[in-house]
């Protein structure tokens, strides 16, 4: 692809510059082939005066600058027709749009709605495709790192460090994805660095409390079905409430397995689970038919979840992603060894996972400081 700065006479002894494309491109807006863009640009065809010779001048460079940004658009596959319309873009209107994406048969919705609404207030409710800049990036991580907590408006405390991290990752996802579809002309987000993650302690309930939950009823006894499911296969919400039936198999040797893609990571698996584990999954349907159809996350779900635990006499913040946490802890527990457990959890590097041997390792020296002898 060429692009070529060409001119052509129009009245009033004056030339309009245009950009000549070579081979044609197809407009976006008129979806037909064309070669020119017109830069709304004029110059005089025989300048009579220094200042009719400064303005050609100065409005050939000007052209010049566009034309050769147009040249690296259309090496990386875009144009500036293209961007130029997309320029103009509502961004968050495009970052709510893919914050409701997640919200059918994904665990991570409230993350993303939360993102956008803080990033919504930093903005002021106004930010446009041309916007989004490595410096508004920046900006909003370090609003996130300072600004008060939407939950805690009266104390006025401080989003804490891991909810920041999460939000900017989500809101750092959103750019990469509009650069990808060719909304920004570059990924801005790449170049500013992450907020960490601070390093907390997971909350998992132990098997006496697993099984006192067991035997408690819950409101919702699909829920209850799913989180208990979710402690024995250490399975994610995402994952489980898009389970088919034909994608659990069984085989004679092995027993039961469910062979599917992580929503997630988008990583194939491999999961066997347990009989009981399948136990809990009710009669088999229809081989295309979700395993749970029932259930959508929510606030309120983690609300009955925090009922049936505490009617169980537990006194721990329990939400759905605490059965996974649950059932990895347990596994390393038990004695089955980090990468097997890593695996099992779909986990792509074993760091991952390290962090539930050390809440294990942490039990154990709790447990040798127990036995005391009198000297």
């Amino acid at each position: 692809m060429k692009v070529f700065l060409r001119d052509k006479k129009i009245s009033g002894g004056r030339k309009t510059l245009y950009l000549d494309f070579y081979p044609p491109i197809i407009h976006p807006v008129t979806g037909k082939a064309t070669r020119r863009e017109f830069l709304k640009l004029y110059v005089y065809e025989k300048p009579k005066c220094e200042a009719d010779r400064d303005h050609n001048k100065e409005t050939k460079i000007l052209a010049e600058n566009v034309r050769a940004q147009r040249q690296i658009f259309t090496q990386a596959g875009n144009f500036g027709f293209l961007l130029e319309n997309h320029r103009k873009k509502d961004f968050l209107q495009y970052f709510r749009d893919q914050a409701e994406k997640r919200k059918i048969s994904q665990g991570n919705y409230d993350n993303w709605l939360s993102s956008y609404n803080y990033f919504n207030d930093f903005t002021k409710g106004k930010c446009l495709m041309e916007d989004v800049t490595e410096k508004l990036i920046g900006a909003f991580k370090e609003h996130l790192l300072t600004t008060t907590s939407f939950k805690n408006t009266k104390s006025k405390k401080r989003l804490s460090q891991n909810a920041a991290h999460s939000y900017f990752n989500k809101f750092k996802a959103a750019v990469k994805r509009a650069f990808e579809e060719k909304y920004l002309d570059d990924d801005h987000g790449k170049r500013v660095k992450a907020i960490q993650q601070a390093e907390t302690e997971r909350e998992f309930l132990t098997i006496e409390e697993l099984n006192t939950l067991a035997k408690t009823e819950c409101e919702l006894p699909d829920l209850k079905r799913m989180a208990l499911f979710s402690a024995l296969t250490g399975l994610r919400w995402s994952d489980i409430v898009k389970l088919r039936w034909n994608e659990l198999q069984h085989t004679g040797g092995n027993g039961y397995f469910i062979q599917y893609t992580q929503q997630k990571t988008k990583g194939a698996e491999i999961l066997p689970i347990s009989d009981q584990a399948f136990s809990l999954l009710g009669e088999r349907l229809a081989p295309t038919d979700l395993v749970f159809p029932n259930l959508e996350y929510s606030a309120w779900l983690n609300s009955k979840i925090k009922d049936w635990v505490t009617s169980a006499g537990i006194h721990k913040k329990i939400t759905f992603h605490n059965f996974r946490h649950t059932y990895a802890t347990l596994q390393l527990t038990a004695g089955t060894d980090i990468y097997t457990v890593s695996k099992l959890l779909g986990h792509k590097q074993v760091k991952t996972t390290a962090i539930y041997a050390k809440v294990v390792d942490k039990k154990k020296i709790e447990a040798a400081t127990k036995i005391k002898i009198d000297f």
